[in-house]
Order: structure tokens, then C-alpha cells, then sequence
């Protein structure tokens, strides 16, 4: 499902050049649930968001269900994603000014879907909100928030779903069911899921952890 081929990042700081990825190989076939791990500063999320379209690399190569997102424009990646990606940030990204099924609808509307309100609504009850649709963003917690945002990003059923610290912002026990709902969502739809932690406990639930430290893959290993 994605295949990354010695992948380097780098970007110009005030102290000159810094390598963030350094020649990162990986690949993940579909399907695989991921925990990307590692400590503050190894490239993790940078690695994410590459892997996503949000940015381009300085050197090699990044394929999602088999295409070289460098040879697409800024349009295409864009349609790429609404197809095909799914993306749950650490600070849930959520339009305040739009209700939780308001903020689930948006990409089904972008994809043209019938009954965008319906399909929202569904998949809200799927994650636990079916009393919460017409909340705003403030009048719900921040796990509820998290939730609205895994409601959005699987909206389109999308082949590939990206978390970035998605329990960053929360206590233990609600990132832990912010976790295990990812997990849930990944078996019921087959998603092939990949997930930036620093937390081994949080990187346990997948099948397989791979380690970065310094911008490069120091460990890939199955998960005990």
C-alpha cells in the first residue's frame, strides 16, 4: 500500500541545513496496522506527512497504492487524498464553527456522496457520538474532539489512514480508547493504518513497530 524509497528531508534553518529523514526505506503492504515510534526530533511526523502529500521530500521516492505521489500537482494530491487518505491529528483540526456532523461531512461532500448528513451521522454512532452530533467542537471534550476527527478522516472508507500522536493532547485512559477504537476501525474496514507514537504501550496494539532515531530506520520488527 506504501512503499517509501530512500526518502530524504531536508530543510534550511538559521544554523544552516538540517537532514529531519535520511535515507528512509520502508514498505507496508495493505492492510498492516504500523506504529511508527521514536523520540521527539527522530522524524516521525515528518515522515507522516510526506507519506500523506502534505509535503515534498528532497530526494527519493514515496508511492501510495502504487502511485508516485511526486508526479502528481498540487490538485491531484488533493484528490489523491480525499480518495485514499485518511489523517487524524494530534490537535484533532476540527472547524469550531461547524457542528460534529457538520465537521464529518465535509469530505463526504467533497466526494460527491449521496446523503452526506446520513453517512456522518452513521459513522458518528460507529464512534460512540450519536448524542453529540449537533455539539460544536468547544462544547465537547477533547477525546470527543478525537473522535469527531477518526469520524472524518474514515468518512470516504479511504484505503490508508495516518494518525500523528493522536493521543498527544489526551490523559492515558481516554488516549487509550482513542487507540483501541483506531484498532477497531482498522479491523472492521481493512485499512491499512499507520501510527506516530513515542508511547511503547500505544505501539504495542500494532502489528508491526519500526523505529527511527536521527532520521533513520534503526529497528522494524513484529510486534510481541
Amino acid at each position: 500500500m506504501v512503499q517509501v524509497v530512500d526518502l530524504v528531508m531536508r530543510l534550511r534553518s538559521a544554523a544552516g541545513i538540517v537532514t529531519i529523514l535520511d535515507g528512509v526505506t520502508l514498505e507496508v503492504p495493505p492492510g498492516q496496522f504500523l506504529a511508527i515510534t521514536g523520540p521527539s526530533g527522530s522524524g516521525k511526523s515528518t515522515l507522516l506527512g510526506l507519506v500523506a502529500g502534505l509535503d515534498r521530500p528532497t530526494a527519493g521516492s514515496i508511492l501510495v497504492d502504487g502511485v508516485e505521489l511526486a508526479s502528481l500537482d498540487e490538485d491531484a494530491l488533493a484528490r489523491l487524498r480525499l480518495a485514499k487518505i485518511g489523517y487524524v491529528f494530534q490537535a484533532f483540526h476540527l472547524i469550531p464553527t461547524l457542528t460534529a456532523l457538520e465537521n464529518v461531512s465535509i469530505p463526504l461532500e467533497l466526494a460527491g456522496g449521496a446523503d452526506a448528513s446520513g453517512q456522518a451521522r452513521a459513522l458518528l454512532e460507529e464512534v460512540g457520538l450519536k448524542a453529540r452530533v449537533d455539539h460544536y467542537p468547544a462544547e465537547l471534550s477533547g477525546g470527543e474532539q478525537q473522535r469527531v476527527a477518526l469520524a472524518r478522516a474514515v468518512a470516504n472508507r479511504p484505503r490508508l489512514l495516518l494518525a500523528d500522536e493522536p493521543t498527544g493532547n489526551l490523559d492515558s485512559a481516554t488516549g487509550a480508547q482513542i487507540i483501541d477504537l483506531l484498532a477497531s476501525l482498522h479491523h472492521r474496514h481493512g485499512t491499512t493504518l499507520i501510527l506516530v507514537t513515542h508511547d511503547p504501550a500505544l505501539a504495542a496494539h500494532a502489528q508491526r513497530i519500526v523505529e527511527l532515531r536521527d532520521g533513520r530506520v534503526v529497528g522494524d520488527r513484529a510486534a510481541a
